[in-house]
């Protein structure tokens, strides 16, 4: 399974965030509608991630602990081309646990996934993802820590748990 080192804030403004993205010297990538449907699942967590496009979505699988500070999660992920059918599936087999609707913006920094969300119903995050793939791990710690003092996320409130949780 692949890992990565997370970290998550609940942020006032979104917006108020681009000055020190640029200066993080991020990339945005796009902007995306995601709808995440969360199943009942005695270990872990595990979702359906459904986009814009019909045939497109990705199943899910991770463990991470519910901390306030960054963490580790390790996680797999499959790509679905029918994610409609498997989302009936799913349901029928394990039941929903909850739904998740996002609008996220991604930026990239190096190997940091860096998400601004606005979830309905919960308000605007910040979320990081350290991914753990052509670097050791005190640089992939390090390169996280520059993105969370970049960005002032220590400021911020922190968030320990899934948005399915909130």
């Amino acid at each position: 399974m692949a890992k990565n080192l997370e970290f998550k804030v609940r942020y006032e403004s979104l917006d108020a965030l681009l000055p020190r993205l640029a200066d993080l010297k991020a990339t945005h990538t796009g902007t995306i509608h995601q709808v995440d449907t969360y199943f009942e699942n005695p270990k872990g967590r595990l979702k359906l991630r459904e986009t814009a496009e019909p045939d497109e979505g990705w199943l899910i699988y991770y463990e991470r602990p519910n901390k306030l500070e960054s963490r580790y999660s390790i996680y797999q992920l499959s790509e679905i081309a029918e994610p409609v059918a498997l989302k009936e599936l799913l349901t029928a087999a394990l039941g929903i646990k909850t739904i998740v609707k996002k609008q996220r913006s991604l930026w990239m920094y190096n190997s940091t996934r860096i998400h601004l969300d606005i979830v309905e119903g919960l308000g605007e995050f910040v979320e990081l993802e350290t991914v753990f793939q052509g670097q050791t791990e005190n640089e992939a710690i390090k390169e996280h820590q520059h993105v969370k003092t970049t960005l002032n996320l220590n400021a911020a409130e922190p968030i320990a748990v899934s948005y399915s949780e909130l």
